[in-house]
């Protein structure tokens, strides 16, 4: 039995942080501090020999700071880039009332970049130094990033400090269209307690927002890891002239495994808690004409009763479990009873026992996997958290990149993805069972 409703996420939303303070730039020096001034280094002109020696290392040693001193539109995607000829940058920093600033500094020494994106409508104070034969140059830059004419935000599905199952993927919902996809997933970052190979994944046609991305691991997360998110996407052009304009963060858990395989053919499910084969129930699926799909989906949310309605039916179904927007459920069938591990008689969910459903209930949180096979009617991509629909080859496809992240407790980077370690990870335990043919 199953309820027809629309689609929805269950949750809370992620905070949109705006920053504070000031800071500082480079590994080998860091300096910072908030409000105005410049707090450059200053050469005292207190005699001719004095100016004479100043002007040589102005002429030994050159530095440029882009955007330069006076701008009052600069666009913030470009962030700083401070330049030293005939030396090396020794020393930035950035003082601002908005965001901290990172960066870092090339191989080289001669070229030092921010990380991330500037803020949008926000002043910046950059004072710089270079060095080289024997002298020393410092200079400064004041400029103002534009105010755009249109801006997008970002929300995150993930609530504060909740447990999710090891299938859960970070989920975005942008509030307008991202057509720069690569410039925007370059600006999320994951961090994670273990490390952690994932990829970004972007949806035009996810039906929740103009634009969704997900952040899915290779293979199902580790237990016990601690994610946290952060979206540097304050100053990122999302599409032509389209700006984000807050800093997106959040942290998160993965619970323990719970992974449920549905054969809807066998009429049984198995269900695998911590790595180890908990329970083997009988059930019933989708009659024909009403069969569960197959594919690897994710629970979604729970409820205790759900009220489903449909042709001739309108019930209370105790200790329900969802896992697709169209309505499927494991949930308690007491009706059913009698035909649970014999034969298919529910118009599309997984029919359990009332004790069976109950343990399963009690046990489950979103982003929990739950595999259907043995199915004759075909997933559908989006009806659900359907990621793992996907195998890591084609999941990959779906980064603008084209790249794979490796996350671990100091951040996020992005790596080619033929660099990466081979994946040692089997199903239906570590990673979702591969080629299951009915999934579309």
């Amino acid at each position: 039995m199953r309820r027809i409703a629309t689609r929805g996420a269950p949750g809370a939303r992620g905070r949109l942080l705006g920053g504070a303070g000031a800071a500082a730039a480079l590994a080998l020096v860091v300096a910072g501090c908030s409000g105005g001034g410049h707090g450059g280094t200053k050469v005292a002109p207190a005699a001719n020999v004095k100016a004479k020696a100043s002007a040589s290392a102005a002429a030994a040693v050159g530095l440029t700071i882009t955007p330069g001193n006076g701008a009052t539109g600069a666009d913030p995607s470009g962030g700083i880039t401070v330049t030293a000829v005939r030396g090396t940058v020794t020393n930035v920093t950035v003082r601002t009332p908005g965001d901290p600033v990172s960066g870092t500094l090339s191989q080289d020494g001669r070229v030092w970049r921010s990380r991330w994106a500037l803020d949008v409508s926000q002043s910046y104070t950059v004072t710089a130094t270079a060095s080289g034969g024997g002298s020393t140059v410092t200079t400064t830059s004041t400029f103002r990033t534009l105010t755009p004419s249109q801006t997008f935000h970002a929300q995150i599905l993930q609530g504060y400090d909740q447990a999710y199952g090891v299938g859960q993927p970070i989920i975005l919902y942008f509030s307008q269209k991202i057509t720069d996809k690569a410039a925007v997933e370059r600006a999320l970052e994951v961090t994670t307690s273990r490390p952690v190979i994932g990829a970004w994944y972007w949806d035009d046609s996810c039906g929740m927002a103009p634009t969704c991305a997900y952040f899915r691991p290779r293979d199902y997360w580790p237990s016990g890891t601690t994610v946290s998110f952060t979206g540097h996407l304050n100053g990122v052009q999302g599409a032509p002239g389209v700006y984000g304009y807050h800093m997106l963060t959040q942290t998160f858990s993965i619970g323990p495994s719970l992974i449920a395989i549905g054969n809807v053919k066998t009429h049984s499910t198995q269900i695998y808690y911590n790595g180890q084969l908990r329970y083997d129930w009988p059930i019933s699926g989708g009659r024909p004409g009403d069969d569960t799909p197959d594919g690897s989906y994710l629970t979604i949310e729970k409820e205790n009763p759900v009220l489903m309605t449909g042709p001739g039916y309108s019930l209370e179904v105790p200790y329900s479990v969802r896992f697709t927007w169209s309505g499927d459920y494991y949930h308690d069938a007491y009706w059913s009873v009698g035909e649970q591990g014999f034969t298919n008689v529910s118009h599309g969910c997984v029919n359990l026992s009332p004790t069976d459903a109950a343990i399963y209930y009690n046990l489950a949180v979103p982003g929990d996997p739950i595999t259907i096979v043995g199915s004759p009617k075909p997933g559908t991509w989006d009806n659900g958290w359907t990621m793992w629909f996907l195998s890591w080859q084609q999941y990959l496809r779906g980064s603008a990149t084209g790249q794979a992240v490796e996350a671990a407790p100091d951040g996020s980077t992005f790596v080619d993805p033929s660099a990466l370690p081979p994946d040692t990870a089997t199903a239906p335990l570590q990673t979702a069972p591969a080629g299951n043919p009915n999934a579309s």
